[in-house]
């Protein structure tokens, strides 16, 4: 026993305390590492030398706990409720210290490690999912830009073809700008060859020839000459981009769909309101499947950014917005929140009265998102779907 070496990390946002002991619980080495790229890299070569076998830190992601996982070590994540507990195994005080933390997170690993599962990283084909979801969200803000371009170059040199459609980038759109791409080639144009021209392309949004004839009509007249010339080429070159980006986004689709129906954990993620493939996709790519990663709904609600960072300095204590987080996940929780209030009474009932209350609607959004991870948490920590019928908080509403 005294021959295995293990280690304790007090995570802070700048130095974590490092503290590491041997089989018998006596301390062999202090450090601390800075929270930057070298300083990392330098901490595990360190355990290394020491021959660390297993770490016990507060917090199951960022670059350390990459890193640690990385160099093959097995990580055991004790939330900091816990640590709060176990000072008091340590003396009477129970002050926060960074150093005695630091050893009691190596200690009560050495002691109670055995009821402990260590970190893992996420199983390959959720992390394929997350490649898929990334890239399509990275396309899809791509897409975003372009349709802004083709706007801006419309605007000014063929304003009867904005708008003229539902959607910029859908594909009657694009086709009638492939076939009509500037001003001066859609004056060929009247209702009847409109209509035979939306015949052609087998148009289904049921809008008459004659009334899109009168968008057209009504709208400023556009440029023309060698500038509307230009303009036209311009608005070629942009939509065969959408056309590309369109094809590509619609094959990372239907290949995510294929990975996210047969995840194990899929059925958690479609069960909650308002979350189609895509959106239950992105919140279980983020989350992961790594259920010791966060010990407790609050460890999940901090890394997505939907809880107050608390401040505190004397008798002086202040909450601010949480800044350090994962951008990713905070994306894909909000959107989620966001979406629910709409089809959701209970969702819509907490984002109503933290508007009353006067939080503006980002700070009612994150109000929302805190509640319903709560809700997803234990649905995923123990694998099942959301059942309405057994939130109680949703009863009490209906009651």
């Amino acid at each position: 026993m005294s021959g295995e070496a293990l280690a304790g990390v007090d995570w802070a946002s700048e130095v974590h305390a490092v503290c590491v002991i041997d089989g018998d619980g006596e301390v062999t080495d202090r450090f601390d590492v800075t929270h930057d790229a070298g300083s990392i890299r330098a901490l595990v070569g360190r355990l290394g030398r020491a021959q660390v076998s297993r770490v016990a830190i507060e917090r199951g992601d960022g670059p350390v706990v990459e890193e640690l996982l990385e160099a093959g070590l097995e990580v055991f994540v004790v939330p900091s409720r816990q640590i709060k507990g176990l000072r008091t195994r340590y003396g009477s005080a129970g002050n926060k210290d960074d150093r005695l933390d630091a050893y009691v997170l190596g200690d009560t690993l050495r002691t109670d490690g055995h009821r402990w599962k260590p970190l893992r990283a996420d199983h390959d084909d959720t992390r394929a999912l997350r490649a898929l979801c990334r890239s399509r969200k990275d396309l899809v803000e791509t897409r975003v830009q372009i349709v802004n371009q083709l706007r801006a170059n419309l605007e000014l040199a063929f304003p009867g073809a904005i708008g003229l459609f539902c959607k910029p980038d859908n594909a009657i759109t694009l086709a009638f700008l492939t076939r009509f791409p500037s001003a001066e080639k859609a004056r060929w144009l009247s209702p009847k060859r409109l209509g035979s021209w939306l015949s052609a392309v087998s148009y289904t949004g049921g809008i008459p020839a004659t009334v899109l004839f009168g968008r057209l009509e009504n709208a400023a007249p556009g440029l023309f000459g060698s500038e509307g010339v230009a303009r036209g080429r311009i608005t070629l070159g942009l939509v065969a981009m959408l056309e590309t980006l369109n094809a590509e986004i619609q094959a990372l689709e239907h290949d995510m769909e294929e990975l996210f129906r047969a995840h194990p954990d899929q059925r958690i993620f479609t069960s909650l309101p308002r979350s189609g493939m895509v959106r239950a996709a992105n919140l279980l790519v983020e989350i992961g499947d790594c259920r010791e990663r966060f010990p407790t709904d609050d460890a999940l609600a901090a890394l997505a950014g939907a809880s107050p960072s608390t401040r505190q300095s004397g008798k002086r204590e202040q909450t601010v917005f949480r800044w350090a987080c994962n951008k990713k996940l905070r994306a894909a929780v909000m959107d989620f929140a966001n979406g629910s209030r709409s089809a959701d009474p209970w969702a819509a009932d907490i984002y109503k009265r933290a508007i009353d209350r006067g939080c503006r609607h980002p700070h009612a959004i994150r109000i929302l998102a805190r509640a319903w991870l709560r809700v997803i948490w234990r649905c995923w920590q123990d694998g099942v779907a959301f059942d309405p019928a057994l939130h109680g908080a949703r009863q009490q509403l209906a009651a």
